[in-house]
């Protein structure tokens, strides 16, 4: 596995004329890789001839400066799991690289879709994703960009903003992986206690059975039952939304949507666990 830590250095990598021929995935992540990540890994192995995997934790979307600081760090291990798993590149940036100070900062629109849900609670959150997005996107130029389905809401937000911006790159979403009793796997789940890891199992189990009363029930009653389970289980719910999955907008019934999502993020420990189920699809 090659590893760079420079935009130039690893342009002049992929700009070989050897590379450019080559179909090329990529796979931007904060580092605390675990099997969530290692399954975007995966799938860009096997779908490309050639998988970059960039490390870098982005300064711009995090409104809690305390939450930057404690974002686990453990980069030894994730090389090692990458080198393991046979990941072709590593981009390892400095922020100075990313956000070289000449850089011009875009104004991006994303039409009210980073206004709901996370957004609520997270302002100009998904404004740093996208920038970041974008600007790794400028540096890599992947024909496949992979991410996971536990962030729905920001594979929604950057699928819109690649359409509007007729970007060539495929976005691929990647199923959630879940532990063995069904936790969402998250780099923030290290930090729960032995007491809130064994409490944030409900969070799965509730989504599943809003998933089941979805059939029998109305989508205003799946959302209250489900509401009212958590609470009682002394969750502290920033929120629990039935939406629809192209525009995160809430709905009260399945028929206002091809794609149908469960969206709920709850706190435990102090720590925010976001979890999705999706209802329904159209393919």
């Amino acid at each position: 596995m090659f590893i760079f830590k420079t935009v130039k250095s690893i342009q002049n990598h992929l700009n070989k004329k050897q590379t450019r021929q080559k179909k090329i995935g990529f796979v931007p992540t904060m580092g605390a890789l675990h099997e969530g990540h290692l399954s975007l890994l995966k799938q860009s192995l096997k779908e490309n001839d050639l998988t970059v995997v960039s490390i870098f934790v982005n300064p711009t979307q995090f409104g809690d400066p305390e939450d930057l600081e404690k974002y686990p760090k453990p980069i030894e291990s994730d090389i090692e799991k990458l080198e393991k798993y046979g990941c072709d590149l590593l981009f390892l940036p400095e922020t100075k690289e990313v956000y070289p100070h000449n850089r011009v900062k875009k104004e991006i629109n994303l039409r009210g879709l980073d206004k709901t849900m996370e957004g609520a609670h997270r302002p100009n959150h998904f404004a740093g994703v996208v920038g970041v997005v974008d600007r790794l996107l400028e540096i890599v130029q992947p024909d496949r960009l992979y991410m996971g389905q536990k962030d729905y809401q920001q594979f929604a937000i950057i699928k819109q903003f690649l359409r509007r911006t007729k970007s060539k790159t495929e976005l691929i979403r990647i199923p959630i992986v879940r532990e063995a009793d069904g936790l969402a796997m998250s780099s923030r789940n290290i930090r729960l206690s032995d007491a809130g890891r064994k409490k944030a199992v409900i969070i799965s189990q509730t989504l599943y059975q809003a998933r089941e009363d979805s059939k029998t029930m109305t989508l205003t009653e799946v959302k209250q039952k489900a509401l009212s389970h958590l609470k009682s289980n002394g969750m502290d719910v920033d929120y629990f939304e039935i939406a629809d999955g192209d525009n995160l907008q809430s709905i009260t019934t399945s028929e206002q949507s091809d794609t149908v999502i469960i969206c709920t993020t709850v706190r435990i420990d102090g720590i925010r666990l976001l979890d999705n189920i999706i209802i329904k699809e159209s393919h």
